[in-house]
């Protein structure tokens, strides 16, 4: 691999500061920030990514290769549980088994925004409208996780899913709704729309997503004790899985000819595992899922394996394939 993409991508200051966040929880410093705050900072990274992915919706039009694009993340978010499930039952039961096959399923917004980043770093050209990849692999991976429990766990008690509830969950938890509707509101307002909030959401955005990303330093350092409850076994398959994830998406990316940066944020996508999306809706609806196991393998082993080293590799295989 390129050594200097990694160069590139570590000196990159948001992922700096991840780092940052994860050091004074190692060196046990009193650094802490007031939740409210990362959780204001989330909602902002969701509104400016989606406004903006809006935005470059009405510029490119639904032409042919956001189709293919819709259509090929809609595909993995519903096939990368189903796969994984089937690995993860090697030593897991059903229930923690489907969680985290949900949980890998789905997709991580600040990986994306930091593939987004890089990609910006070393001048890279992406599509705006990615965003819409985004928005819509949130939601399939959850069903699926569920309807997985549904067939392989042994529901005991007789209890029934309340597919309703499930559905609404999955489709309108808060970080899908706003996406969405951030998506839209950029779709229908436009070029105007894009000048009017442009200090909002592109001036502030790097500063915003440096605060998050010092704040999940920290969140990620803590989590770190729970891997002792994942084991050997879960520790591999949260690098591997992204590993293999990410050459599936690279190869679907070829497939449809996207452009280097447009694979780069699909590979991203494939690569990546939920943390909050995900969790709250598991949490609600299979209680018998162990969260600090698809928390902490989400967490404190994929997120950072991604922003360190796997944004560079697969940008590198990328350029391999491409060239």
């Amino acid at each position: 691999m390129d050594v200097s993409l990694v160069v590139s991508n570590l000196l990159n200051p948001p992922v700096l500061f991840f780092f940052l966040g994860m050091l004074a929880v190692f060196v046990k410093s009193d650094l802490e920030i007031p939740s409210p705050i990362p959780k204001l900072f989330s909602l902002y990274l969701l509104i400016a990514i989606g406004f903006r992915g809006g935005s470059e919706l009405v510029k490119s039009g639904i032409t042919q290769d956001v189709f293919l694009m819709i259509g090929a993340a809609i595909l993995m978010a519903c096939v990368v549980p189903l796969y994984t499930f089937f690995i993860l039952r090697i030593k897991l039961d059903p229930y923690n088994a489907a969680a985290i096959a949900a949980t890998y399923g789905s997709i991580s917004a600040v990986t994306f925004i930091t593939a987004g980043s890089f990609l910006d770093q070393v001048g890279i050209a992406s599509d705006g409208y990615m965003v819409a990849a985004l928005a819509l692999m949130e939601s399939p991976a959850i069903v699926v996780g569920l309807i997985l429990v549904k067939v392989f766990a042994d529901n005991q008690d007789g209890q029934e899913f309340d597919w309703g509830e499930i559905l609404r969950e999955s489709f309108f938890n808060g970080s899908v709704f706003l996406l969405v509707g951030s998506i839209i509101i950029g779709i229908l307002t436009g070029e105007h729309g894009e000048e009017v909030l442009k200090p909002f959401t592109q001036g502030l955005f790097y500063g915003a997503l440096t605060f998050f990303l010092l704040d999940m330093g920290l969140v990620a350092a803590q989590r770190i004790q729970d891997l002792q409850k994942a084991g050997v076994f879960l520790i591999a398959f949260a690098i591997l899985i992204p590993i293999f994830n990410a050459g599936v998406g690279i190869a679907i990316a070829k497939l449809i000819q996207m452009p280097q940066g447009n694979a780069l944020l699909f590979a991203v996508l494939c690569a990546s595992a939920s943390y909050i999306a995900v969790p709250a809706a598991l949490r609600l609806t299979v209680p018998e899922a162990n969260p600090s196991l698809y928390i902490s393998t989400a967490l404190a082993v994929t997120f950072p394996f991604n922003i360190l080293v796997g944004i560079p590799l697969y940008l590198y295989g990328i350029n391999l394939f491409w060239s």
